[in-house]
């Protein structure tokens, strides 16, 4: 079984922009799920001229930095009409790739309903990994279902500002 140990912060700074190793645009959507089911995240994405199908755990039903997944690629094509005919409101981020300290940074730059949230991860082999935390971190929201793109394509980031600002 595969299992993904990741932990995801917000950035205080942009002096990660100097360290970009890569760009690619990603739009993905969620496919829903059966209600009362178990607690999973079924995922399509277009990144770049590739594209993935993804289960997840639901951030929301797991209490530790790893949970199962399983990724598989798709024809592009067959992504395509996945995401016009299967799944429910789209995401829209361009992920930067990092390296700081020996480590990849992933920094999903959000941008549609969700412009103004940027947010990095760090995928790691074990929960006790050590890393070297980058000046530009912020505060971490690895437990924060708010911050799981799944959450995020049905409840825009930028809702949550008008109700701040309320």
């Amino acid at each position: 079984m595969a299992k993904e140990t990741e932990r995801k912060f917000l950035l205080k700074d942009s002096s990660w922009r100097a360290l970009i190793h890569s760009s690619a645009v990603f739009r993905q959507a969620y496919i829903p799920t059966v209600p009362g089911g178990k607690h999973i995240t079924a995922r399509v994405r277009l990144a770049g001229e590739k594209a993935f199908l993804t289960l997840k755990n639901s951030p929301a039903a797991s209490s530790s930095f790893s949970r199962s997944e399983f990724e598989y690629p798709i024809p592009v094509e067959d992504a395509k009409i996945l995401l016009e005919e299967f799944c429910g409101k789209k995401l829209e981020k361009t992920r930067h790739i990092v390296f700081y300290g020996g480590e990849k940074w992933e920094i999903d730059e959000f941008s549609g309903e969700n412009r103004g949230l940027t947010v990095a991860e760090i995928e790691l082999p074990s929960e006790d990994s050590f890393f070297e935390k980058p000046s530009f971190l912020g505060e971490e929201v690895t437990f924060d279902h708010r911050y799981s793109n799944s959450f995020l394509a049905e409840n825009p980031y930028c809702s949550w500002k008008k109700k701040e600002e309320k």
